[in-house]
């Protein structure tokens, strides 16, 4: 049972573990919700922040694909391609596949050839040798 005094104390009673009853007289506090206040916690976070060290940028993508952009453009468009070699030998044909590490070019006068990426020097449109561009 709970009844309430007028003088803000709250009366409880009840049974305690032999049967006999009892009365807890409770006082109840207004309560009342503190916060900092807002330049408190700014200045807070103003600490914390110098305190950190600064972000670093993050790390660019491994790879962009504009490599296999352009070789597939050139492949779909069936375009005539000079690749020079590191030893500066310049290999005539079309790009028919690629792939990570390597490229197969097909050449009219010769075999077909699988060239390891590593060993291009650069590679070109054959039009363009004569300063034409497309």
């Amino acid at each position: 049972m709970e009844t309430r005094n007028s003088n803000s104390f709250m009366s409880y009673t009840r049974n305690d573990s032999i049967g006999n009853k009892r009365t807890n007289n409770m006082e109840s506090a207004n309560r009342k919700l503190i916060r900092p206040s807002l330049t408190e916690f700014k200045e807070q976070q103003a600490a914390q922040s110098s305190q950190r060290k600064p972000q670093k940028r993050p790390v660019p993508p491994e790879q962009t694909n504009a490599e296999n952009f352009y070789y597939v453009k050139q492949m779909q468009a069936r375009t005539p391609m000079v690749v020079v070699l590191n030893d500066g030998e310049e290999l005539h044909g079309v790009i028919e596949w690629y792939d990570r590490g390597c490229i197969k070019v097909n050449r009219n006068g010769g075999p077909n050839l699988l060239i390891y990426k590593a060993n291009i020097k650069y590679l070109y449109k054959e039009n363009d040798k004569n300063g034409e561009a497309s």
